[in-house]
């Protein structure tokens, strides 16, 4: 028997909405997608973000699930990037050459305790995913960290650049008809979307508006993150870098056209306000203090946003009949967007509930 094809609404055109409406369009769903603002510019974390997909790296902070979720995108992430520049002719820019870890002299106890870290977390998943690296063998992989005596290498690791994944998924949308109401905040009940002016009914409704959706999702909460994007021929990165500090891991990943993505900070707080002047010196000294040539590095762009997060700052995927609810991403948007459109799928192709049930992805 063939499966049935659903008409669905999805509410949010985050990185997960847009996911889920190119994955379900492309299995023969019927999707219509509501954004309260524009897909040309969305303001979500999605376009704040650098675009990393860093299971190991986030293992250090996160429980285990989050790991083995990373894990599960990272098998989805090179086909559904590869599939997507193909149907829309652009370049989303994904790569898998790892990440590496470095830390100052003074603090070359982190990179330790980094690794015995995951180590002990992994226990026999440990499979050589971590490779120490002396100055030469981390010098021929990074020529500007010569700085560095040493190093940790997260092979497995991976990036994409989210600023041409976005648009290259909206692309996409047009090219397979999905419906898309732009500039249309909606609330979201079983099989019915509400706008201002009138509801609409569908099979089955996806509400992925993040903190859109904090009416709906007890404990949903803001956290603030501040992003720098500088320009400079000075430093050639090849890869995403971390500078370990006992206060903070900053992060550098490199993108076309000589640009850098730096961040670090997570701060307790949905103000929406610029960065902060003490969040830009600690970002800008400390990324200094990675190569001196960064000194004249040219800030082009400072990036604020709020990721949407539960209280215990796990994923959620709520269902009920009629409705399904995916939040709370956290940092790990890019990390864990895959498994849970997966999760999704799934949850679509079996057999409606009648009883509600909230499943936790641990």
């Amino acid at each position: 028997m063939a499966e049935a094809k659903l008409n669905i609404a999805i509410a949010g055109a985050g990185l997960m909405g847009r996911l889920l409406a190119w994955r379900l369009s492309a299995m023969g769903h019927q999707v219509t997608l509501f954004e309260s603002g524009s897909l040309d510019k969305p303001a979500g974390a999605c376009h704040t973000a650098a675009g990393m997909i860093a299971p190991l790296s986030e293992l250090y902070h996160c429980p285990l699930p989050i790991y083995h979720m990373g894990m599960q995108s990272l098998q989805h992430w090179p086909q559904w990037a590869k599939q997507l520049e193909q149907q829309t002719g652009t370049n989303v820019d994904y790569r898998q050459t790892g990440s590496i870890l470095v830390a100052h002299p003074q603090d070359r106890s982190e990179l330790l305790q980094f690794q015995q870290e995951l180590t002990a977390k992994l226990g026999k998943e440990n499979t050589g995913q971590l490779h120490w690296l002396d100055k030469n063998t981390l010098t021929k992989l990074e020529p500007e960290l010569d700085r560095f005596d040493q190093g940790l290498w997260l092979a497995t690791e991976a990036d994409i650049d989210n600023r041409k994944l976005l648009p290259a998924l909206h692309l996409a949308l047009k090219q397979s008809d999905v419906r898309i109401h732009e500039n249309t905040p909606v609330n979201c009940t079983p099989r019915k979307i509400h706008t201002a002016s009138a509801s609409e009914q569908f099979e089955l409704v996806i509400d992925t508006r993040g903190l859109g959706a904090k009416q709906q999702i007890k404990g949903l909460r803001g956290v603030r993150g501040e992003v720098l994007v500088v320009e400079t021929q000075e430093v050639q990165l090849n890869r995403p870098v971390r500078l370990l500090h006992p206060r903070y891991q900053l992060y550098a990943v490199p993108r076309a056209d000589h640009r850098i993505v730096i961040g670090a900070t997570e701060i307790e707080s949905e103000d929406m306000s610029p960065i902060s002047l003490r969040s830009s010196m600690e970002l800008s000294s400390a990324l200094y203090s990675i190569h001196p040539a960064f000194a004249e590095a040219r800030i082009l762009e400072t990036r604020v946003n709020c990721r949407p997060a539960t209280m215990d700052n796990m994923p959620l995927l709520e269902t009920e009949p009629g409705l399904i609810r995916v939040n709370g991403l956290y940092r790990h948007g890019y990390l864990l967007a895959p498994a849970l459109v997966v999760q999704v799928e799934m949850q679509i192709q079996q057999t409606t509930s009648d009883t509600a049930q909230v499943t936790r992805c641990n």
